[in-house]
């Protein structure tokens, strides 16, 4: 291999591709909003992203990790940090209303968050995890520029504190796969097409990052463990040869996760860069490496940096041992950036203190900082068992508590699993099931509802905090509810919503509400990971067989119905998003776990099917973002998942509507999985993409029900009637009126009444206009 390198760069042992960012306590994600709301200045923002990546610098260091990711503390999103740092800006996110240029950073959240002005940038999964990220538009006309005084910066400071620096950079292949072709370009264009204009900025920054004292430099290039055809295989390896020609530059780590390389594994071992990141969790491990890694560093991605058990160190440590004599050096790493973990365990005496031999079997970002830097040390040592004895002794114990624990394997469950048979997955045919729907509600054309939850408001979680701290009872705080739903449901009679909602104000989050209430999960109090931007959930574990105990929503639908003669829709999460967002066991196929968690939900619809609710609503946000990032994988996660989302809701009456929901995905390669969950009513994001997906199902000849977002709820503009009325009309004009809903494109949560309110108001007024042209 040949490099272009001035220095030799110092060999490392131990790292991780990235961390969590908004905070342990989430500081970041509050500060921020607290900016948004005109109570926080620009600089204090800075100031606490600052301190969190110091802080986080520090920890690595005194773990004993000998190299660390700089760069890696977004504001909002690495994508729109890679598309701001490149000059990727859509330009009417630059100037503000009057005209005039915006600053820096209220350039970087308009395009993030919109303005009442200029629509965001379209929002979409992060290959196959629970993170979204923006989609940078470009069209041929757009000027690429370098913008890396911040990114400089921040480097010469950790190099000045001692730190060896590794700025981590989303690769040219990735950043352009990640992009969209902007309104008004060319017929034909392909974002991939600005590769050669791009390259010489990547070229410019290596060679700054060097003078700014960076030995090694990251290229995050997941797309690469993506199906790519042989056009993008030459994209790569140019793109690639381009860099490792680069003058004076910092040495190159490659980095994929997410899944096995294939073909571009070769490509990367004949690439001329000094080190190779592969994810050995969700990749699995190769049989044989290419002669090419002979001189490179192989940075394994032995620990799991997506989910939460403590890693097999023997194990491990037998394939690290296995890989050493086909590579230049070895290092230890995790699978892909711990962005997708909480920061540590520290915080969880609550769950120690319930269930001690639960939390021994967990690794937290923390955690997994320690057992990178264990595996290291045994690589080194001459003596492993001796010299990372506790380590050692803490996975063992893990292993052996797992194996032993009743609650994974609950008889009756796994019977009615295996007595599950297609009679349990069919429902009566869709023309039979609309025409009795139609007489047990007797809705308008393009009836009116909303996706399920209303605002959480401050009260309302100042509510929940009160509970938890015991200053009020269990029957107090579920008054100070049942007073919210009924102003919920006022809210929307006034509104004239045709299908109305209770609001959800007594879920603190869409998955984790059942999973409180299901045997076979266990919720964390500060276990929190970003979704996107601000928001950030926080995950239960699923550990074991699941079952339901008892009702989860009956007395709450029950409640809202009462309070009014319109219909209300019961509320549930379909199983394939309750494993999505949640860490899920690793000892028995996902199939299996869905379906237990598919049964559990289809005893819920029958509950309330009984209660008299004639509207159940099952989401599934999270199909499309488990979808195996190859096409040779996906047939299979498809087939469980329609089955589980099947399974779910089989078992309602024709007359009973199915409603599901969906949101932020690229869809159009699941039209046909999508009419195979066979719910009557899906609604979907389709606001930041300008009503795309509606023509995609129609050309699929999707026969369904379909309530295509009409406004985009994470941004906080008020689209206009006539704005609205438009979206609408380019859905009638692909789907009839007979089966076409509107609604919002996801929950209201984290949205406030003075944003959602008049958007409402309009979306209805502009439902109403579109019904007459319709009718005329």
């Amino acid at each position: 291999m040949t490099t272009t390198t001035s220095t030799t760069a110092p060999a490392f042992a131990a790292t991780v591709p990235g961390l969590p960012r908004i905070g342990p306590d989430r500081e970041l994600k509050r500060v921020i909003e607290a900016h948004w709301a005109g109570r926080a200045e620009a600089g204090e923002v800075l100031a606490v992203r600052d301190r969190l990546r110091r802080d986080a610098r520090d920890r690595l260091l005194a773990a004993g990790l000998d190299s660390v990711p700089v760069g890696v503390h977004s504001l909002y999103d690495q994508v729109l940090d890679a598309a701001a740092l490149f000059g990727m800006h859509a330009p009417r996110h630059l100037l503000d209303a009057a005209g005039e240029p915006r600053d820096v950073l209220a350039a970087y959240f308009a395009a993030a968050r919109g303005t009442a002005e200029a629509a965001p940038l379209e929002m979409t999964k992060w290959f196959d995890t629970n993170y979204h990220h923006l989609v940078p538009e470009l069209s041929e006309a757009t000027s690429l520029t370098l913008h890396d005084e911040a990114l400089l910066a921040e480097v010469r400071e950790a190099v000045a504190a001692g730190a060896p620096a590794r700025p981590v950079l989303i690769g040219p292949l990735t950043l352009l796969r990640a992009a969209k072709p902007a309104a008004g370009a060319a017929a034909g264009f392909d974002p991939l097409d600005k590769l050669e204009e791009l390259l010489p900025h990547y070229r410019t920054l290596l060679a700054r990052l060097r003078v700014a004292g960076a030995d090694w430099v990251q290229i995050d290039e997941p797309a690469l463990v993506t199906d790519l055809g042989e056009a993008e295989l030459d994209a790569a390896r140019r793109a690639l040869a381009a860099l490792g020609e680069t003058p004076d530059r910092p040495a190159i780590l490659v980095q994929t996760y997410f899944g096995d390389p294939g073909p571009a594994l070769d490509l990367l071992a004949a690439a001329p860069v000094e080190a190779v990141g592969l994810d050995l969790v969700a990749g699995g491990v190769p049989e044989r490496l290419p002669a090419g890694f002979a001189d490179k560093t192989l940075l394994t991605g032995i620990v799991d940096g997506r989910n939460v058990w403590r890693a097999d160190l023997d194990a491990a440590l037998a394939t690290l041992r296995a890989l050493a004599p086909q590579v230049g050096h070895l290092a230890v790493g995790t699978s892909c950036s711990l962005l997708h973990v909480p920061y540590g365990l520290a915080a969880e005496t609550a769950l120690a203190e319930r269930d001690p031999e639960l939390v021994a079997r967990l690794a937290f970002a923390e955690e997994k900082i320690t057992e990178v830097a264990a595996l290291a040390t045994a690589l080194a040592a001459a003596d492993p068992e001796r010299a990372i004895a506790g380590a050692l002794a803490a996975s063992r114990r893990a292993a052996r508590l797992t194996a032993e624990d009743p609650r994974l394997h609950r008889a009756a469950v796994r019977e009615r699993v295996a007595a599950v048979d297609e009679a349990d997955l069919a429902r009566a045919p869709y023309p039979e099931r609309a025409a009795a729907q139609a007489a047990a509600t007797a809705l308008p054309p393009l009836p009116t509802t909303t996706i399920g939850s209303f605002p959480q408001t401050a009260q309302l979680r100042a509510a929940r905090a009160r509970l938890r701290a015991g200053e009020i009872d269990e029957a107090a705080y579920r008054e100070r509810m049942r007073e919210e739903v009924r102003e919920v449901i006022a809210l929307q009679e006034d509104l004239g919503l045709d299908v109305l909602v209770h609001g959800e104000p007594e879920r603190n989050d869409m998955v984790q509400y059942f999973a409180e209430q299901l045997d076979g999960y266990a919720a964390t109090a500060a276990g929190w990971v970003q979704s996107y931007g601000t928001r950030c959930v926080r995950p239960p574990i699923l550990f074991g067989d699941v079952a339901r105990p008892r009702p989860m929503t009956v007395d709450w639908a029950r409640f809202a119905a009462s309070l009014t003669d319109r219909p209300v829709k019961g509320m549930l999460t379909g199983p394939v998003t309750m494993l999505a967002w949640s860490f899920v066991r690793e000892d028995i196929p996902a199939a299996d776990t869905a379906a237990q968690v598919a049964l559990a939900i289809r005893d819920e619809v029958a509950d309330l099917e009984a209660a008299g609710l004639a509207i159940i609503q099952v989401d599934e946000p999270a199909l499309r973002e488990l979808l195996p990032p190859r096409a040779a994988d996906r047939p299979a996660y498809l087939d469980w998942s329609v089955r589980a989302f099947r399974l779910a809701t089989a078992g309602a009456a024709p007359a009973t509507a199915i409603h599901t929901h969906m949101c932020y995905s690229e869809f159009g390669e699941l039209i046909d999985s999508i009419a195979a969950l066979d719910a009557d009513v899906t609604s979907i994001e389709a606001a930041r993409s300008t009503m795309g997906i509606v023509a995609d199902l129609d050309r699929a000849g999707f026969a369904l029900g379909i309530g295509p977002g009409i406004y985009d709820i994470h941004s906080p503009r008020v689209p206009g009637v006539e704005e609205l009325a438009e979206s609408l009309r380019r859905a009638a004009a692909a789907v009839p009126a007979d089966r076409l809903w509107v609604n919002p494109d996801c929950g209201l949560k984290t949205r406030r009444p003075e944003e959602c309110v008049p958007a409402l108001r309009n979306m209805v007024a502009a439902a109403r206009r579109v019904r007459a042209e319709l009718a005329g």
